[in-house]
C-alpha cells in the first residue's frame, strides 16, 4: 500500500476519471452560469453584456418578487431543523432501543424517499382537493366544515400546504442517517450508563446525541441546503402560486428562463442560490462543533 501512495503516476490515474467529471458536471457549469448571469439573454439570441445588472434587479425589481422567494425557502429551512429533524431523531432513538418490528418501521418510514416526488406531488393533490380530499373530508366529518377550505389555491394556505409534504416526504431519510449514527456505537456503552443506573432520556441526551453529532451536523447540512434548492414538489403542487404565495428561488429561476425567456436573470438566481447553499454549510459546520473539531 506505501509503494502505490508513493506512486503519484499511480495515484493521479485513480483520481483523473473522478476529477474530470466532477471538472465537467459541477465546475464548469457553475462558471457558465456565472457568466451567463451577467447578459441580458434570451437563451437564442445574441447576449448584451450587463454587469451586474441582473443582480441588482434582484434585489431591487418587485415585479420578480425574489426576497420573498429567500424568505420562503428560509421558512422551509427553519420548519425543516425544528421541527423535521427533532422528530427524525425522536424515530431512530425509539427504533434503535431494539423495540419490536425495527426493521419493519424503518423500511416504513424510508418508503415516502423511495418513492418519486410526482406521485408523491400527485396523492397531495388528491389529499388537498377541496371537493373529495381526504384533508376537508376529515374536517366535515369532525364538525369543523367552517375549517373546509381550497388548500393550495388560497393564499394564506398555499405556502404551509406545500411545506408539509415536503416535510413527511424526508422524514425517513434524516431518521435513517441517525438511526445508522446510534447503531454504530458500541452496545457496551449503554449497558455500562444502564448500570451505572441511568434512564434511557439521560443515555440518549447525554451519551447518544453527542456521540452522533457529526450526522446531526450533516442532517442540518442536508435539511438547510435542501430547502434552500427545493422545487420538484412545489412545482408539481402549485407552480409557484397562487400568485407566487408559494414561490421559491427555483421555481422563479425555470419561471424566468422558460416562461419569460430571461436567461440571464434565471442564471443569476441560480448563482445565489449556489452562493448561499455554500454560505449556510460553511456556517453551520462553523456554529455545530464536534470532537474533530477541537
Amino acid at each position: 500500500m506505501n509503494k502505490v501512495r508513493r506512486n503519484k503516476a499511480a495515484i493521479i490515474v485513480f483520481l483523473l476519471p473522478a476529477a474530470l467529471l466532477f471538472l465537467t458536471i459541477i465546475i464548469v457549469p457553475i462558471f457558465m452560469s456565472g457568466y451567463y448571469s451577467l447578459l441580458d439573454w434570451d437563451g437564442i439570441t445574441k447576449g448584451t453584456f450587463v454587469g451586474f445588472q441582473n443582480y441588482i434587479e434582484l434585489v431591487t425589481s418587485k415585479s420578480a418578487g425574489f426576497p420573498k422567494t429567500i424568505l420562503n425557502a428560509l421558512l422551509l429551512a427553519a420548519l425543516s431543523v425544528f421541527i423535521q429533524l427533532p422528530l427524525s431523531l425522536m424515530i431512530s432513538l425509539a427504533l434503535a432501543r431494539g423495540i419490536k418490528g425495527e426493521r419493519v418501521f424503518t423500511a416504513v418510514f424510508f418508503v415516502p424517499v423511495l418513492i418519486s416526488t410526482v406521485v408523491i406531488g400527485q396523492l397531495w393533490l388528491k389529499m388537498y382537493n377541496p371537493q373529495y380530499g381526504i384533508v376537508n373530508s376529515f374536517l366535515t366529518m369532525i364538525g369543523r366544515k367552517d375549517w373546509c377550505r381550497t388548500w393550495l389555491g388560497d393564499k394564506k394556505t398555499a405556502l404551509i400546504s406545500v411545506f408539509i409534504p415536503m416535510l413527511w416526504q424526508y422524514v425517513g431519510y434524516h431518521m435513517l442517517l441517525m438511526y445508522a449514527g446510534i447503531k454504530s456505537i458500541s452496545p457496551d456503552i449503554r449497558e455500562a450508563a444502564c448500570i451505572d443506573g441511568a434512564a434511557d432520556g439521560q443515555i440518549s441526551r447525554y451519551i447518544i446525541i453527542p456521540m452522533i453529532k457529526p450526522v446531526i451536523r450533516m442532517s442540518v447540512i442536508f435539511a438547510v441546503t435542501g430547502s434552500l434548492k427545493a422545487f420538484d414538489l412545489i412545482y408539481v403542487l402549485t407552480g409557484g402560486g397562487p400568485s407566487h404565495a408559494s414561490e421559491v428561488p427555483s421555481t422563479l429561476m425555470v419561471s424566468m428562463i422558460f416562461g419569460r425567456g430571461r436567461y440571464g436573470l434565471g442564471s443569476a438566481i441560480a448563482e445565489v442560490i449556489i452562493f448561499l447553499c455554500f454560505f449556510f454549510a460553511i456556517l453551520i459546520k462553523h456554529l455545530i462543533k464536534t470532537e474533530e473539531d477541537l
